[in-house]
C-alpha cells in the first residue's frame, strides 16, 4: 500500500492537470465560438415597436431568434379602447416569423401586442409592445407585469424541477455507489431510504411537473393545474413526451430498486463467507452475485441513461448547433453529476448513520474517490462543451444574467473539489491507519421479562433505554476513528457545497442563455437603427439609468419625430437592463440649448401603455446641438437624471 505522502502527491499532480485543462480548454472555445440559440428572443415585428404608420395593417408579424410553439390566440392584438381586433389564429410565415390577421376598419391610435409562446428549449416567453396608426393615443389596455413562467405556479413549477434533480442525482449516485463502491451497503437500511427516497422524490416531482406544465406556460393560474384539457395539450408537446417518457422509466427503476435490495441483498447473504473479502473482485463473491451484480450495472444503466435523456431531449441541448452532440453530452453530463453528488450523499449517510457492525469500508471509500475523480473530469469537459453552446463569448460570461450564473456555478465546482481534496487526504490516512480494536461490549442492563412484562410502562421505558445505550455505543465507536471523523467532516462539507450548486444549477437551466441574449439586443438595434436609417429625421436616444434603489437599472430609449424645428412626436421607453418593459412612478424630459441659452423646456409625456410613454406637439423651437435630459424616478425617493446632446433640426 502506497503512503498517505504518495497518495497526496498523486492527488494534488491530478489536480493541477485538471485546471490547466479547465483554463485551455475555456479559452479555446470562447475564443472561437459561433453562432447558436436556445431561449426564444423577439428580434422584429411588422409594425415595428413604437412604430407609427399612416394606414391599420392587415396582419401583425413577429419574428423570433429561433422556432417556437404557438396556438391560437397566443399572440393578441387590442385597440385604444382595449377591444382586441384579432382574428385569433395564428400563422407561420417561415423564417421564424408569425403573424395574426386584424380585423378591417380599425381606428386611428395607438394598439398594443401581447404574445406568450413556448421556445424550443421547453421555457415560455412572453412579452408586450405597443405601435400606432395615424398618431399614438391613450389606450385603457393594462398589460401585466407578470412574466411567463412567473408567480406562484412558476415559483412551485422552479421547486419541482429542483426536487426532480435532487431526486435524480440520489436515486442514481446512490444505486451507483452501492453497486460500484460498497455492494454490502445494499443491505444497509439507511442506504436504502436514501435511494429510495431519492426515486420517489423524482416520481412525485415529475407528476407535479406534468400537471403544473399548462398553467405554467399559459396562464398561470393554480385553478388551472388540474385542468384536464390543458394536460392533454401538454401530452401531446415534446416535453410532455419527456415526462411521459421519465414516468415510464421511472416504473422500471422500481424494479431496479426492489432486486437491488432484495435478491441482491439475499444472494450477498448467502455467499458471504471468511474467504470473500480477500478475493480479487472485493464484494462479489460467488460468480452467482458477480452475474447478478454484472445485469444490475447494465439494466441500471440503460434506464439512468433513458431518465438522463428525458432532460436533454425536452431542454437547451435539443436547440441550437450540434444538437445530436449535445444531446449525448448532456445526458453524459447529467450522469457525472449523479455519479459525484449522488454517491456523496450515500457516503455522506453511509459514514454518519451506518450501524457499528457493519461500518463502510476505507476500500469503498477508496473506489468512490476514484470514481469522484472520474466524474470530475467528465463534467470539465462536457461542461465547457455545453458552456460553448450556451455563452461563446467573453462579453456575456461577464455581461449576461447567465454568464454570471456560470461563472458563481464554476466558483462552487473549483471549492467542491478543493472540499474533496481533503477528503481524499482523510481517505489515505483511513487507509494507513490499523484497524480500531473492537469496543467493550456495554454491560447489559439488569431486568427480568417477569417484571417487565408486569409493568408494560415501565417496560417501553427500559426499551426506549436499551435503544438510546445502543445508539450511544455506535456513536462512541464511530467517534472513535480520528480518521472516519476528519472524513465525515469534509464530506459533510462537500455535501452543503453540492446542495447550493444544484440550487444555482437549476435556476441555471431557466435563464435565457447569454449567447442568445446577445443576438436578440444586436438584432433589436440593427432593427432600431434600420428604422431610423429608412424614415428621415427620426431620433432614437438610449441612455441606461441608475437610481440605486432596488429594480432601480434599466435603459430609457427617446424617440423624436421627425426631429425638427416646430411641433414633435416624442415616445419613451423604459426597459430593464435585460429588455423587457416596466413601469415607473415618474418620467420627465428637459430639452436645453446651451449656445443660445434655451431651456431647459420640459415636457411630461402622457403613460400609454408598460414601458411606455408619448407626449405630441413637442415644440423645438430651433435647430441646434440640444442637451435631452431624462429624469428617472423608481420609487419615492430614488431618482436620477441622465442626459445625452443630439442633433435636432
Amino acid at each position: 500500500m502506497r503512503p498517505s505522502s504518495a497518495v497526496r502527491q498523486t492527488a494534488a499532480a491530478r489536480l493541477r492537470a485538471l485546471l490547466l485543462l479547465f483554463a485551455a480548454v475555456t479559452g479555446g472555445l470562447l475564443a472561437g465560438a459561433g453562432p447558436v440559440s436556445a431561449h426564444a428572443a423577439l428580434t422584429g415585428s411588422d409594425p415595428q415597436q413604437g412604430a407609427v404608420v399612416d394606414t391599420a395593417p392587415a396582419q401583425v408579424s413577429l419574428t423570433f431568434s429561433e422556432a417556437v410553439a404557438l396556438s391560437d390566440g397566443s399572440v393578441r392584438v387590442y385597440d385604444p379602447k382595449g377591444e382586441q381586433v384579432d382574428t385569433g389564429t395564428t400563422t407561420d410565415l417561415g423564417g421564424n416569423t408569425y403573424a395574426v390577421k386584424l380585423h378591417a376598419g380599425l381606428p386611428d391610435g395607438t394598439f398594443t401586442v401581447t404574445y406568450q409562446v413556448v421556445s424550443a428549449d421547453s421555457h415560455p416567453v412572453s412579452g408586450a409592445f405597443t405601435f400606432s396608426v395615424g398618431a399614438p393615443s391613450e389606450t385603457t389596455v393594462t398589460v401585466s407585469g407578470q412574466e411567463a413562467g412567473g408567480g406562484l405556479v412558476g415559483g412551485l413549477y422552479d421547486v419541482a424541477r429542483y426536487a426532480a434533480y435532487a431526486g435524480f442525482i440520489l436515486l442514481v449516485g446512490g444505486a451507483a455507489f452501492v453497486l460500484a463502491c460498497w455492494p454490502r451497503g445494499a443491505g444497509v437500511r439507511p442506504v436504502q431510504r436514501l435511494v429510495v427516497g431519492g426515486w420517489l422524490t423524482l416520481t412525485a416531482a415529475t407528476l407535479a411537473t406534468l400537471l403544473m406544465r399548462g398553467s405554467y406556460t399559459g396562464s398561470g393560474k393554480v385553478g388551472d393545474i388540474f385542468d384536464l384539457s390543458l394536460l392533454s395539450d401538454v401530452l401531446q408537446t415534446k416535453t410532455g413526451a419527456a415526462l411521459v417518457s421519465r414516468l415510464l422509466l421511472l416504473a422500471a427503476a422500481a424494479l431496479f430498486i426492489a432486486v437491488l435490495f432484495g435478491a441482491y441483498v439475499r444472494q450477498d447473504a448467502d455467499a458471504a463467507d471468511d474467504d470473500a473479502d480477500s478475493r480479487a473482485g472485493g464484494d462479489e463473491g460467488s460468480t452467482g452475485k458477480r452475474d447478478l451484480t454484472f445485469g444490475l450495472a447494465i439494466g441500471g444503466g440503460v434506464v439512468a441513461a433513458g431518465l438522463a435523456a428525458s432532460w436533454a431531449m425536452a431542454e437547451h441541448a435539443s436547440t441550437g448547433i450540434q444538437a445530436g452532440v449535445a444531446m449525448p453530452v448532456d445526458m453524459v453530463h447529467l450522469l457525472a453529476v449523479a455519479a459525484w453528488l449522488g454517491g456523496l450523499a450515500a457516503l455522506l449517510v453511509a459514514l454518519f448513520r451506518a450501524p457499528a457492525d457493519a461500518p463502510v469500508e476505507a476500500r469503498a471509500v477508496r473506489r468512490f474517490s476514484r470514481v469522484a475523480f472520474g466524474s470530475v473530469l467528465v463534467l470539465t469537459v462536457t461542461g465547457l462543451y455545453q458552456s460553448w453552446r450556451q455563452v461563446g463569448s467573453w462579453s456575456a460570461l461577464t455581461g449576461t444574467s447567465y454568464g454570471q450564473l456560470l461563472l458563481v456555478k464554476v466558483g462552487l465546482v473549483v471549492v467542491l473539489v478543493g472540499i474533496a481534496g481533503i477528503s481524499r487526504r482523510w481517505t489515505a490516512r483511513l487507509a494507513d491507519a490499523p484497524a480500531a480494536p473492537a469496543e467493550q461490549e456495554a454491560p447489559p442492563v439488569i431486568t427480568t421479562v417477569a417484571s417487565a412484562s408486569g409493568d408494560p410502562r415501565r417496560a417501553a421505558q427500559l426499551a426506549r433505554q436499551q435503544a438510546a445505550m445502543s445508539a450511544a455505543r455506535e456513536k462512541r465507536i464511530r467517534n472513535a476513528d480520528a480518521g472516519r471523523t476528519g472524513l465525515r467532516r469534509s464530506v459533510l462539507a462537500e455535501a452543503g457545497v453540492a446542495v447550493v450548486l444544484l440550487a444555482v444549477t437549476t435556476v441555471l437551466t431557466t435563464t435565457e442563455p447569454g449567447r442568445t441574449e446577445e443576438e436578440a439586443q444586436a438584432a433589436t438595434s440593427s432593427a432600431q437603427q434600420s428604422d431610423g436609417s429608412g424614415e428621415a429625421g427620426v431620433l432614437s436616444l438610449d441612455m441606461p439609468f441608475d437610481t440605486g434603489g432596488q429594480n432601480g437599472k434599466g435603459v430609457v430609449r427617446v424617440d423624436l419625430d421627425p426631429a425638427r424645428v416646430g411641433g414633435n412626436d416624442m415616445h419613451v421607453y423604459v426597459q430593464r437592463p435585460d429588455g423587457k418593459a416596466f413601469d415607473i412612478p415618474e418620467v420627465k424630459i428637459a430639452f436645453t440649448l446651451e449656445e443660445k441659452e434655451i431651456g431647459p423646456l420640459p415636457v411630461v409625456p402622457d403613460h400609454i401603455t408598460t414601458g411606455h410613454w408619448s407626449a405630441s406637439g413637442v415644440q423645438i423651437p430651433m435647430a441646434g446641438d440640444w442637451e435631452v435630459a431624462v429624469t428617472v424616478r423608481t420609487s419615492d425617493i430614488d431618482q436620477v437624471t441622465v442626459n445625452k446632446n443630439a442633433k435636432i433640426g
